[in-house]
């Protein structure tokens, strides 16, 4: 009788393989409040690699960290009227605290638009204020009605930038840096996540922004995620709390601003990107654990080496785990290893000492292989680029094969079932655009002709990316 799978296969039920690979790799698990959760160590790691490629990539655009307050007068959200309207149906609002009834309700953080813009318009007062460029790493509370683990949660972790400008141009400019040099160099060259970088439809916006830029990547069941967008806010805040800066002579004016953020969605887009039946697929350059060197058996001399080679990948600058746990047979903690997705497992025992070999096992393109123990720390940073790019590849391809173009609504919903379809926005339009939503396909972004982000919803050729979406 054959062994059931550790994970339901992806073709049997998408939906409950991620379910099973977050449990059975120890990701995280929900939390006691509905919609919450607990992210287990192994996935928090995750989570720090990605914030520290970000927080790097971050300051070298110039904002720097910052952190404000999680509790939110409700009077401050109703100064932005589209703001509140749009983020009204997701607010958790307290109304006691110390056992009596608060006088001014409180929201928990949705997103800090407003208590932010409450301290800029008191902090720019000149043009040599500006730009002034803020970041905060924070969690947020969004009620969510259909809540799934790291995809869509009552709490969540993520960073929220905000900045001002003295002008249109360069909070546009900022907004379009973010957007490709922060957003879409991470998640290409460290996810290993094909992106298409687009403009939402002014459906879609933000609430209380001007323009959104969104990342949007095809998982492997085909549906569409939102890994992150970057918006250009004009001066609605400004003007709702007098953010202004004087220019040269007493003239004062609003400036103009910008926000953006990417969150622990990002970990559910990893998985669903790149995990397979057998578990996560984690890229290298992100990989807290790059190789783990596993004991096969609980000899002297193989605990011994294992440990040497341990040594010596960490000293060639590989991030690596020695596994000498032999109380635990082999074949669990391959497997664990396996599910955790991580790219090279490097398996000694005795007979392995005497031929000066090791086992290579590679996570990311599958296979075994014996390769010289000496060679070892030589060896495997090469590896690790090539799977590195590999996963790349692999993401790109499945969404080329999986989109297809489309000349109206039914076919867009019938590419919409295992894909991505793409058609002509000038085609299409706002009223074809609800058409699609009754359906249940959203158009996720509008790219240009040639595949660029276009500077308007309504430029010549522009095509829009349209799906099923978590």
């Amino acid at each position: 009788m054959a062994k059931a799978p550790v994970l339901t296969p992806q073709a049997d039920d998408f939906p409950r393989w991620y379910q099973d690979l977050i449990n059975k790799a120890e990701l995280a698990d929900n939390g006691p409040v509905r919609g919450t959760m607990v992210i287990r160590p192994y996935g928090y790691g995750l989570w720090e690699r990605m914030q520290q490629e970000m927080d790097a990539r971050i300051k070298r655009t110039g904002a720097q960290n910052a952190y404000f307050p999680m509790f939110i007068p409700q009077s401050y959200l109703t100064k932005e009227a589209e703001h509140v309207e749009g983020f009204a149906p997701e607010l958790a609002v307290v109304t006691h605290g110390g056992g009596k009834e608060l006088e001014e309700p409180v929201v928990v953080r949705p997103t800090s638009e407003t208590i932010i813009n409450e301290y800029f318009s008191k902090w720019v007062q000149s043009h040599r204020d500006l730009p002034l460029l803020i970041n905060q790493w924070a969690n947020v509370v969004r009620w969510e009605l259909r809540p799934r683990v790291f995809l869509r949660t009552t709490e969540f972790l993520w960073q929220e930038g905000h900045t001002a400008h003295a002008t249109y141009e360069d909070a546009r400019d900022y907004a379009s840096m973010i957007h490709t040099d922060v957003y879409g160099d991470f998640m290409t060259n460290i996810l290993g996540i094909d992106v298409v970088l687009g403009r939402k439809t002014a459906k879609e916006r933000f609430a209380g922004a001007i323009n959104t830029l969104t990342l949007e990547a095809m998982m492997g069941d085909g549906k569409a995620l939102q890994m992150g967008t970057s918006h250009e806010l004009g001066q609605n805040f400004a003007k709702a709390f007098n953010t202004t800066y004087q220019l040269q002579g007493a003239e004062r004016e609003y400036v103009w601003q910008t926000s953006w953020g990417v969150s622990t969605r990002m970990v559910g887009g990893l998985i669903m990107s790149h995990g397979d039946d057998n578990g996560l697929r984690v890229p290298p350059r992100l990989a807290a654990v790059q190789a783990v060197v596993l004991a096969i058996k609980g000899d002297d001399a193989v605990i011994a080496k294992v440990r040497e080679i341990g040594a010596q990948l960490e000293a060639a600058g590989v991030r690596v785990v020695v596994d000498d746990r032999t109380d635990t047979p082999f074949g669990r903690r391959a497997v664990d290893w396996e599910l955790k997705g991580v790219p090279l497992r490097i398996e000694v025992g005795p007979r392995d000492l005497e031929n000066g070999t090791a086992m290579l096992a590679r996570r990311i393109p599958g296979g075994k292989e014996p390769v010289a123990i000496d060679g070892l720390a030589a060896l495997l940073p090469g590896i690790l680029e090539e799977d590195q790019a590999l996963l790349l590849r692999q993401s790109r391809e499945r969404r080329e094969a999986r989109t297809v173009d489309v000349k109206n609504i039914d076919e867009a919903v019938e590419a919409a079932a295992t894909g991505w379809g793409r058609i002509s926005w000038a085609d299409l339009g706002a009223e074809g655009e609800a058409k699609l939503a009754e359906q249940g396909v959203s158009v996720r972004c509008i790219v240009a002709a040639d595949g660029s982000v276009p500077l308007t919803d309504d430029q010549e050729g522009n095509i829009a990316i349209v799906a099923r979406a978590y």
